[in-house]
């Protein structure tokens, strides 16, 4: 079998466009039937790009076949964003996120996701039990919010056994965390349901944990109430929900035990690094660490630093942050003149924000920061604490 010869002039001659000084040609012409369409690699992996997700990916799962010239030819449109609406659910998975100050954290979103698997199962609508930032995104169809103020977790799971019994609600989802743990005690010793604590994997169909020393597994099917351990189950990745608010008829509720309850946060320069929420490190472009140290203070963040600076013995040990020091589980993470070892972002990996500073536009932690500012991090210091003392109205 033969292909037929090309003639790059004919071809040239057909693209020419008539009239002009100079000699134009129309590049999007399309090819002959007989001849083979020249593929444009880069356009098929825009067309496989997945929207929507943190990380890159691409789906390979059909074919794609796109030719030079179309691609060139025709732009593509952008998908509008869609939301999932579930109008009528055959019932109901409830969240009881922590979500300090609004916020959603990464063991919440895994929450919201557990809850997805839970509901999409069986037609369900998840229902998310705090006002808190992006629950659309997370996966929450209904949002209801406690009309408890402040600590109260007596009257918390008071108001939690009062929408057990008026919803249909199939599961109840926790946090295996001191707060979510501990309200998903009282509501098991309020309605006297069993309490699956501390799941570590959880599907439609079984939920599971370690027990006796992490010798032995135990399965059940999913039970009403489960508190989830952190990384059980991965956060929700897909389409947004409608996250509709919702009115619930809570019932009065008379004082509890505690009358008055006040959290008192710890000094962040005396925190360790592994329950830092801040973290604001220094690395070899910091050279003054006067003004690091008090950044640092005005920012009322904890202080880190790299293996070079550690090593140098300008920061203590335990400030150091990486594979070898310490791995962060920071809402933030403020680099400062750190390239970005391999060690070093291995312990930054779990942190929900990365900003930093250097002067390598190709630096390492330059690519794996949501913020970069490419910059010496001796000019930006003074720069940041000028503008803090300006909103302090100093």
């Amino acid at each position: 079998m033969s292909r037929p010869r090309k003639n790059p002039r004919t071809e040239r001659a057909a693209r020419r466009v008539e009239g002009g000084a100079r000699p134009r040609f129309d590049l999007a012409a399309t090819a002959k039937e007989t001849g083979r369409p020249r593929r444009d690699p880069r356009a098929e992996e825009r067309l496989a790009l997945v929207p929507g997700t943190a990380r890159r990916r691409l789906d390979r799962t059909q074919r794609i076949a796109v030719t030079a010239v179309s691609q060139a030819s025709v732009p593509v449109a952008e998908a509008a964003p869609t939301v999932r609406i579930i109008a009528e659910p055959a019932y109901l998975v409830a969240v009881v996120p922590d979500a300090p100050s609004g916020r959603l954290t990464p063991h919440d979103r895994q929450l919201l996701g557990a809850a997805r698997l839970l509901a999409d199962i069986g037609g369900g609508a998840v229902l998310a039990l705090a006002e808190a930032d992006d629950l659309a995104s997370a996966g929450a169809d209904r949002v209801l919010a406690l009309p408890v103020t402040g600590y109260d977790p007596e009257a918390r799971a008071l108001a939690l056994q009062a929408i057990l019994a008026g919803l249909d609600i199939r599961h109840a989802l926790f946090p295996e965390s001191p707060d979510g743990g501990d309200l998903a005690r009282r509501l098991a010793a309020l309605t006297g349901e069993e309490l699956f604590a501390g799941a570590e994997s959880l599907s439609p169909k079984a939920v599971t944990r370690a027990a006796q020393g992490r010798r032995v597994e135990q399965r059940r099917a999913p039970p009403r109430l489960i508190s989830l351990a952190a990384d059980a189950v991965a956060a929700h990745g897909g389409e947004r929900h409608e996250a509709r608010a919702v009115e619930f008829g809570f019932p009065d509720v008379e004082p509890g035990a505690i009358l008055s309850a006040e959290f008192i946060p710890a000094d962040p320069a005396k925190v360790s690094l592994a329950e830092a929420e801040f973290v604001v490190s220094a690395g070899n472009g910091v050279s003054d660490f006067n003004a690091f140290r008090a950044l640092v203070a005005a920012l009322n963040a904890t202080p880190g630093a790299s293996r070079v600076v550690c090593d140098a013995g300008l920061m203590p040990r335990a400030a150091q942050v990486g594979a070898s020091g310490t791995v962060l589980e920071a809402n933030c993470y403020f680099a400062l003149g750190i390239a970005g070892a391999p060690q070093h972002l291995q312990g930054v990996a779990r942190c929900e924000h990365v900003v930093a500073v250097n002067t390598d536009l190709h630096a390492a932690m330059i690519e794996r920061a949501g913020l970069a500012v490419v910059a010496d991090a001796q000019q930006v210091m003074p720069a940041l604490l000028k503008l803090l003392d300006e909103e302090a109205g100093g």
